[in-house]
């Protein structure tokens, strides 16, 4: 079973594809680490996120088990990931990565902003998270703050906004929900109750195919 979890910036899509995986005991994938990480070595290599060359370069050689998720996190690395994921050569070289990753015997769970659309168009179940900006921004502002990244709300939701801008606009896989997408707003739902609702959405789309 491949399930498609898709969604703006900070809707609570990874958490979601997460605690379903843990209870279908499915691999899970958050493919914006992939993104995250090819932002991060491009930085950290000195070179500038606007180049495309460089990001290809490391987006060739990028290698899924050696990420490190904590230097991933972050509204730096958001924007970086947001930045990188533009450039279509980059989304074509990562785009076989995440199909083998789905394709895997027994299924797979993946979050990121085209699953549904590109990577698993074919995914037995599919849900898209969503959340209002401002909802999306106050629990981005809080979780910095609970990391001791003390950053203005205003802030936050100004790069909600432009991140929102970015995926939506970009010419390669722009970030929409899948036709036969279940739409899930988590807006007004705490992590409980949106939980809840992902997975009576999954049981459903399994009993139609079954």
């Amino acid at each position: 079973m491949i399930i498609a979890i898709d969604g703006p910036a900070a809707s609570g899509k990874g958490t979601l594809a997460k605690r379903l995986a843990q209870h279908y005991r499915l691999p899970h994938l958050d493919t914006g680490l992939l993104y995250r990480g090819v932002g991060r070595a491009v930085l950290d290599a000195g070179h500038d996120l606007a180049d495309e060359t460089a990001a290809r370069e490391v987006a060739s050689r990028l290698v899924v088990e050696t990420l490190d998720e904590d230097r991933l996190r972050g509204p730096e690395m958001g924007e970086a990931a947001s930045v990188v994921a533009a450039f279509p050569a980059v989304r074509a070289l990562l785009l076989d990565v995440q199909r083998r990753f789905a394709a895997q015997p027994g299924g797979a769970v993946l979050d990121g902003r085209d699953i549904g659309t590109v990577i698993a168009p074919g995914a037995d179940a599919k849900i898209f998270v969503t959340a209002s900006p401002e909802e999306r921004a106050r629990r981005r502002h809080l979780e910095l703050n609970r990391r001791g990244e003390p950053v203005p709300y205003d802030e936050v939701l100004a790069d909600i906004r432009r991140r929102d801008e970015r995926d939506a606009g970009r010419g390669t896989a722009p970030l929409k929900a899948a036709d036969d997408a279940a739409l899930l707003d988590t807006t007004s739902l705490d992590i409980e109750a949106a939980f809840r609702a992902a997975l009576a959405l999954v049981e459903k789309a399994r009993q139609k195919t079954a």
